[in-house]
């Protein structure tokens, strides 16, 4: 693989990896658009597992104060509020203080379902879901129709504070369903969120402390195979410069996305994922992609 094959796909998975859009649908598109065909599947798959990890890279440092206050506060430490970006030196009563403790363990539950969907369907993802672009233009399409809805039936007045498990179980089940490309971990999460009447800053901010389980033991899995299979020839330099740049640009996408959202709607993505789906399908018809 090229250096700047590297370099482009990284930058696709840094923005698309916490903007709502799909970053496993973009990356798939662009090869498929490009005839990027260097790699097996099974190497490009692992390739944007390195990806991945450049955007771990970048949520664990962006969150890395939080992550110690959330994780300092459920094992009995002090507290502080840390779930939202204004009032941290605000005094908490003892009942918002309880409330405060409980966010790592409904961050841990929500992680289980998308383990087990990932464990269940890790083959589907690797093969069936990948080589289909009509399914991941429809998932693109689709889920910026819920993103819409999600936007319109709701309150969003929820802060974190307020999350209770089953906010936590269905927010964790609709980021199983990012197993299929086009989704997006982020957009589905987000979008749930705004189902169960969170504020739109609230529903980011889970979805992206969320997504550092999810994303860390895909990392671990993965780099535990290429730790007994190994990387393909020349493939070292690609793989460090990928991790390198989506580090890079995934922070700088969270940052933005988190102050766009405190003053503004999901309908910019909303209409990008519907124009998106729609070119992709007239493309897949008209050059006979599968």
């Amino acid at each position: 693989m090229p250096i700047y094959q590297a370099i482009v796909l990284a930058i696709i998975q840094g923005v698309a990896e916490f903007i709502p859009v799909s970053s496993s649908g973009h990356l798939i598109i662009v090869r498929r658009l490009l005839g990027w065909n260097e790699l097996s599947p099974a190497h490009e798959l692992t390739f944007d597992v390195a990806l991945h990890f450049g955007t771990l890279i970048s949520v664990l440092l962006y969150f890395r104060r939080t992550w110690f206050q959330i994780i300092r506060a459920a094992f009995g430490g002090k507290v502080v509020r840390f779930s939202e970006t204004g009032d941290s030196l605000t005094d908490l009563t003892l009942e918002e203080q309880r409330k405060e403790r409980r966010l790592l363990w409904f961050l841990a539950i929500a992680t289980i379902p998308g383990g087990i969907a990932g464990k269940l369907l890790e083959h589907s993802a690797e093969d069936y879901f990948r080589e289909h672009i009509y399914l991941i233009a429809g998932a693109l399409i689709a889920v910026a129709l819920f993103m819409w809805w999600g936007e319109k039936v709701d309150k969003l007045t929820k802060p974190l504070t307020k999350i209770n498990f089953s906010d936590a179980i269905f927010v964790g089940c609709a980021q199983a369903f990012a197993l299929i490309p086009g989704v997006s971990r982020s957009g589905s999460t987000i979008t749930a969120g705004l189902f169960r009447n969170m504020t739109r800053e609230a529903a980011v901010r889970f979805s992206f402390l969320l997504s550092t389980p999810l994303i860390a033991g895909a990392v671990v899995l993965k780099g535990y195979e290429m730790r007994k299979e190994g990387l393909p020839a020349g493939m070292h330099a690609p793989f460090i410069v990928g991790v390198l740049v989506s580090a890079i640009v995934g922070y700088a996408a969270i940052a933005w996305l988190i102050r766009y959202l405190q003053n503004n709607t999901l309908k910019l993505f909303i209409i990008y994922r519907i124009l998106l789906g729609i070119v992709v399908m007239a493309l897949a018809y008209f050059w006979h992609l599968q």
